[in-house]
């Protein structure tokens, strides 16, 4: 049997894989999105978990990539947003001619968050000094308005210490320091409350829901791609590799219908009263079309890429699961 080397972040629904006509052979990196950078500059798996931005601009810069329409990981992203304690920022246009910190301009966390501070509030993202501390997985499109540290603190304690106006949370910004290829340290978050970070938007969780729940979309934190080498010489594979991460699924869902060992999937799923993780294109297509769109927005992709969702994924079979 041919052997396919598969690194795929730890999740349960994404365990015990059985791929027709393969071995699977599990690769471990913790934390995954240090395996990002490596499938798109080295090819170094056959099968990886990909950030989605990372992987739409991996394919336009020719990088031999395809990908299953399996999503791993969602989130909303109204609550992403920490403004430091004296900044003033009350609301999202205060934004503007202000210094915000992101791990990197093209983390999939900015780009959903640019996306809907444009088209929700009205936000000039342009007039938003980015201030980033890593490298973008593909390089070259940040634009001018990007700044990098340089004196090796991290974001956390620049947003502490009122050098920048607000920051992004978690792996996208205060929750981390150091570089993904070398692995990186998780650091406590800057303190909420008196004195400290507060968030641009107190009730993200209501806000989220409601944006889900008018437009359709559902940010979308994960894509399963492959080696295109592989696909050209078995057409079945990303059908195969699919049915596999569908059945992954199904099973971890008949175990434990709740999403109990996942609390913030179980959260998620409450929310979006249904599956918190769909596979698919055709129950996904809002949110492939608005990934595409703020990309192209963001100067990230080129005004002529693809906007259909089919043209994002190798050709196969993909019922909705």
């Amino acid at each position: 049997m041919n052997k396919l080397t598969v690194a795929l972040g730890d999740y349960p629904h994404a365990g015990g894989l059985d791929v027709e006509g393969y071995e699977v052979e599990p690769v471990e990196v913790r934390p995954i999105i240090g395996a990002y950078r490596r499938m798109i500059r080295d090819l170094e798996f056959d099968v990886c978990e990909l950030a989605p931005v990372s992987y739409l601009m991996a394919v336009q810069a020719g990088v031999p990539l395809t990908a299953v329409p399996v999503f791993l990981n969602r989130r909303f992203h109204h609550g992403d947003v920490q403004c430091a304690a004296k900044s003033g920022i009350r609301v999202p246009r205060d934004l503007e001619g202000r210094r915000v910190g992101v791990r990197a301009y093209t983390v999939s966390t900015g780009v959903w968050v640019r996306g809907i501070l444009a088209e929700e509030y009205g936000v000039n993202v342009g007039a938003i000094t980015w201030v980033v501390d890593d490298e973008d997985h593909v390089e070259g499109r940040a634009p001018a308005n990007v700044e990098r540290v340089t004196d090796g603190r991290s974001l956390g304690e620049l947003l502490r210490a009122g050098e920048i106006d607000a920051a992004f949370s978690g792996n996208a910004g205060t929750g981390r320091a150091g570089a993904p290829r070398a692995g990186w340290t998780t650091i406590a978050e800057p303190e909420s409350g008196p004195g400290g970070p507060y968030p641009l938007f107190p009730a993200a969780e209501i806000l989220g829901v409601d944006h889900y729940v008018r437009t359709g979309i559902y940010p979308l934190h994960s894509v399963v791609a492959l080696r295109t080498e592989l696909v050209e010489r078995d057409p079945e594979l990303p059908t195969r590799l699919y049915a596999a991460l569908a059945d992954a699924k199904r099973r971890q869902v008949a175990a434990d219908p709740g999403w109990t060992g996942q609390k913030r999937f179980a959260e998620q799923a409450a929310q979006v009263n249904g599956d918190p993780v769909p596979y698919g294109i055709a129950r996904n297509e809002p949110t492939l079309s608005a990934l595409v769109r703020y990309s192209r927005e963001q100067g990230l992709l080129d005004a002529d890429f693809p906007a259909d969702p089919k043209a994002l994924f190798a050709t196969g079979d993909y019922p909705d699961a």
